[in-house]
């Protein structure tokens, strides 16, 4: 049941992401593609679902069988103008055929909140704010309100972080129990990889020697593991990873440390006194649902009775800061199944919730699920994402960070909610991008940002068994990176 490939020709350049973008968001159950003048298929005869034509003082668009065209403005052809003009003009075309309003408007980045931040850090109002989101971008009260609310949060958890001075560090785990129907992130079966993963702590040990020696004088104001699934280390792989990470780097002032269990099928009492042991103090254990049909069409093979009993032994372990993964848009899942597991979760009491918005990404395997099934199955809805909100309040939870991706299941956002003093630092500082984060293991990447808000990176190769036979030039990469420039 393949979905249907719409065509938009445009007879100009540097256009075409946010064409996608947009397009993509109107028609989410359809595959968008954009023909640009250097494509092979430009001059195809390819049966167009749309063309943009590109005039010296006017845009004409024809969308199916219907024309649409704005009339420029002498100012409205300098650059920042002519493309933001562009994105509202294709925004309203797309509004008026379709006949909808999406919640974010034309906003097509991943970080809505970075314009409310950088406006409250201006001096300017929240109604001014509201206004800019709204007359610029399209965006829905409700969505603006949230940006704003959140980026007063992030505003006041983020005033004591070393920004020039300091520094986060991430440690990647590739390996998980089994791949999930929807997950793109370097991930290996452990299964097939477990002769390689002594070698492999190995040498993110060496990326630890090389970062701690570098930055030495630099202060490491978070520390976050993640994956994959830390957990399939085996509790002596664990303890040495960790043991070593202690030695080598000063803690006294870390104000997180996190690793991402994650997968209730990985987790032991061992795994988590080994964690205990070494001073983590935020942990997750993720369902994503708490309906068992779900979890096995998704390939995540521990039951909802594994999670719940994973969960309660890291409190037994002592863990007081345990965060929680949904995905809203799974597939099958309706309304009520939502509503059951947030009552599960309720029950539970976690410190912090973190509800994503199903992403279709190209590299999953959830993309063949859909040629298989439909993309009606993936059913994300305003009505979905109010009862996660009113579950985190139930919680007592406030929201504190909040990103989006290509191709989310209805146009909607991830949120992370958290019960006061239990924030997630790390989790706003890898969107913020306000601070360094140096990243060890196969494909991470590391972000050194700049006093003038400048950003370079640095990549480390995705196949774990190429990182480990190229550590050294894993190396001198972050080597090049660090230099002074």
């Amino acid at each position: 049941m393949a979905s249907e490939i719409c065509y938009v020709k445009i007879d100009r350049e540097n256009f075409e992401y946010d064409v996608n973008a947009i397009f993509k968001a109107f028609y989410p159950e359809r595959g968008i593609k954009v023909l640009v003048p250097a494509s092979r298929e430009y001059q195809s005869g390819q049966e167009l679902f749309g063309e943009i034509r590109f005039g010296l003082r006017d845009i004409r668009m024809r969308i199916e069988d219907r024309e649409y065209e704005w009339q420029m403005r002498p100012g409205d052809m300098e650059e920042k103008r002519y493309k933001d003009g562009f994105k509202r003009f294709l925004y309203q075309c797309l509004k008026r055929h379709t006949g909808r309003n999406l919640p974010w408007g034309n906003l097509t980045g991943i970080r809505p909140t970075k314009i409310a931040y950088g406006m409250l850090e201006e001096g300017k109002s929240e109604k001014e704010i509201l206004e800019f989101y709204h007359t610029k971008h399209f965006v829905s009260e409700e969505k603006s309100r949230l940006s704003i609310d959140i980026a007063k949060r992030e505003r006041e958890l983020l005033q004591d972080v070393h920004y020039e001075g300091g520094y986060s560090l991430y440690i990647g785990i590739p390996f998980c129990p089994t791949t999930c129907l929807y997950c793109s992130f370097t991930s290996y079966p452990i299964a097939s990889f477990r002769k390689l993963v002594d070698q492999y702590v190995d040498c993110v040990i060496q990326e630890m020697e090389y970062v701690a020696k570098r930055y030495a004088d630099k202060v490491l104001d978070s520390v976050y593991i993640g994956g994959g699934t830390p957990t399939t280390l085996e509790p002596a792989q664990l303890d040495r990873l960790l043991t070593k990470l202690k030695e080598l780097f000063d803690f006294s002032q870390v104000k997180e440390f996190t690793v991402e269990a994650g997968r209730a099928d990985s987790i032991t009492e061992d795994k988590l006194q080994v964690l205990y042991k070494h001073g983590v103090g935020r942990i997750s254990v993720n369902p994503q649902t708490m309906k068992q049909e779900t979890l096995d069409i998704i390939g995540r093979r521990a039951s909802v009775d594994q999670v719940c009993a994973a969960y309660e032994l890291a409190r037994k372990v002592g863990f007081d800061n345990i965060n929680m993964d949904l995905i809203l848009g799974l597939p099958g899942e309706s309304p009520e199944d939502v509503q059951c597991t947030i009552d599960r979760v309720v029950e539970l009491a976690p410190d912090s919730l973190t509800v994503h918005s199903l992403a279709i990404k190209r590299a999953s395997k959830l993309n063949q699920w859909i040629q298989e099934n439909g993309v009606s199955m993936l059913n994300n809805t305003d009505t979905t994402m109010r009862i996660a909100s009113e579950g985190a309040e139930r919680l007592g939870m406030k929201p504190y960070y909040l990103y989006r991706q290509k191709n989310m299941s209805g146009n909607f956002e991830n949120v992370g909610y958290a019960k006061p003093g239990k924030y997630g630092l790390y989790n706003i500082l890898i969107m913020e991008e306000m601070q360094t984060i140096v990243a060890l293991g196969a494909g991470s990447i590391t972000k050194r940002v700049y006093p003038d808000g400048r950003i370079e990176r640095s990549e480390n190769i995705k196949d774990v068994t190429l990182y480990i036979e190229k550590i050294d030039e894993m190396l001198e990469r972050k080597g090049t990176l660090f230099s002074p420039k």
